[in-house]
């Protein structure tokens, strides 16, 4: 019989709907945690304007606007057990706040300093440019977990256009083949740099991609908070079990691609606008205000805050001493070859710098 496309039939998940409302029943969280969870969202908006800024100013190097995807990084991150492990593309910074990265050493690492790779005790592994290779990095973490029987889960962060690289696809048979603990947290965000998620895959959803490779796999309100919370526990249930979980948080990216890009070549302002209704800040602010456990003048003191935070690591950053290009060898393997010794060695007595 054959196998037909249109056959397949996959239900977001939405707690949320655009205007802040509860649509599906009540989720299993407490009002602390709804309020943590907003914090946060207020933390990583306000961090990624503040670095846009920067950026243009000159003051560090390219970044990665993370404006609109909040909610799936924030949401993610914070169902996560400090165990579990994170493998980031550029655009998870977000994420990586939330599980422990320090915000000091994001701006080291965009300011070319070798400090802002340490990761100070934070289960998250440094930033992958490659598209969609920390996809297969997440693999040998989880099967090194497994094997070490750690009880820990790692999460692969991958954008839409990374779902079209050979990694990507690699990394989801070999999971699902030999039972790891890993979800792959794919942030569809409609647009891989200038190419829109149309052009990528045929496939009416990405999350559909899972049954091919024998896993589990899910689509979910990337802007719902919520949702995305919620979803996420299920799926590290799963994932402890050595079932892996595909997950596509359905979103967008409100900025450009990267500060070296520009948006307006190639989208409309229309869909823009249309995406900018679905805010998710905008959505969970109005939730937990109409439950009563926030107000105006919360959110007044919250962003002040979130903005003195920003200001405190940005300095502290700025008064690192600079890297020394000998430092490099530190960061190859956790014990220096001999080989390795010799060459700093070497590059420490030329005093280049």
């Amino acid at each position: 019989m054959w196998l037909e496309p249109n056959e397949i039939k996959v239900k977001m998940v939405q707690y949320l709907d655009e205007n802040g409302r509860l649509i599906s029943g009540e989720a299993d969280i407490t009002d602390e945690e709804l309020v943590s969870l907003y914090k946060w969202m207020v933390q990583v908006r306000v961090f990624d304007q503040r670095a846009l800024k920067l950026q243009r100013q000159g003051r560090i190097g390219t970044y990665a606007p993370m404006l609109g995807q909040e909610a799936a990084q924030v949401g993610s991150a914070r169902a996560l057990g400090k165990q579990d492990w994170i493998y980031p593309s550029y655009r998870e910074v977000g994420a990586c706040f939330v599980h422990g990265f320090p915000m000091k050493n994001f701006f080291l690492y965009t300011m070319g300093n070798l400090r802002g790779a340490d990761t100070e005790g934070a289960n998250v592994f440094p930033i992958q440019i490659i598209i969609a290779a920390q996809c297969l990095h997440a693999v040998g973490g989880a099967w090194a977990g497994k094997y070490n029987k750690e009880n820990s889960v790692s999460v692969a962060y991958v954008g839409d256009g990374g779902t079209s690289e050979g990694d990507f696809h690699e990394a989801l048979n070999f999971a699902s083949v030999y039972k790891l603990p890993i979800i792959f947290f794919v942030q569809n965000n409609q647009w891989a740099i200038s190419v829109p998620r149309t052009k990528q895959t045929a496939s009416k959803t990405i999350a559909q991609k899972a049954v091919a490779y024998g896993m589990a796999g899910i689509q979910v309100d990337g802007n719902d908070c919520l949702a995305v919370y919620t979803t996420m526990k299920q799926a590290l249930e799963r994932a402890r079990q050595g079932n892996p979980v595909l997950i596509e948080a359905v979103t967008y990216r409100q900025g450009p691609h990267t500060t070296a890009d520009d948006p307006t070549k190639y989208r409309d302002l229309q869909e823009l606008e249309q995406w900018m209704a679905k805010d998710p800040l905008k959505r969970m602010k109005a939730f937990i205000v109409e439950k009563g456990i926030w107000s105006e003048e919360f959110d007044q003191a919250e962003f002040t805050a979130a903005e003195q935070k920003v200001t405190e690591a940005f300095e502290l950053a700025l008064h690192t001493p600079k890297s020394k290009i000998e430092e490099i060898f530190e960061f190859v393997y956790e014990q220096k070859t001999n080989q390795l010794i010799e060459q700093q060695q070497a590059v420490a007595a030329e005093e280049v710098f």
